[in-house]
């Protein structure tokens, strides 16, 4: 029973790590805001759940800021790739 699935369920690959917390923190944030919405909380709650829906939102926006700076820097590579000279190797 101790090398139970459930004991490690987030031993994944870093990149299915990663996308899975992104979208995990998405929906804890679109659930807090359905939340404040309702108005139905108290002041306590509210301030709580704001403070959290805002340490969500840095966290999520630190790692699209991060996906953006690899995509750049793919797309630079590629570039880079693409003017370079193909050592002699002509396909004419």
């Amino acid at each position: 029973m101790a090398d139970h699935h459930s004991d490690a369920p987030n031993q994944r690959a870093p990149q299915d790590d990663t996308s899975q917390n992104f979208g995990t923190k998405l929906k804890q944030l679109e659930a807090i805001v359905e939340r404040l919405e309702g108005g139905d909380l108290e002041l306590e709650e509210s301030l709580a759940s704001f403070e959290q829906g805002v340490r969500l939102t840095r966290e999520a926006r630190s790692r699209l800021d991060a996906a953006e700076l690899k995509i750049k820097t793919l797309l630079e590579r590629d570039d880079n790739a693409s003017t370079a000279p193909d050592n002699g190797a002509s396909n004419e």
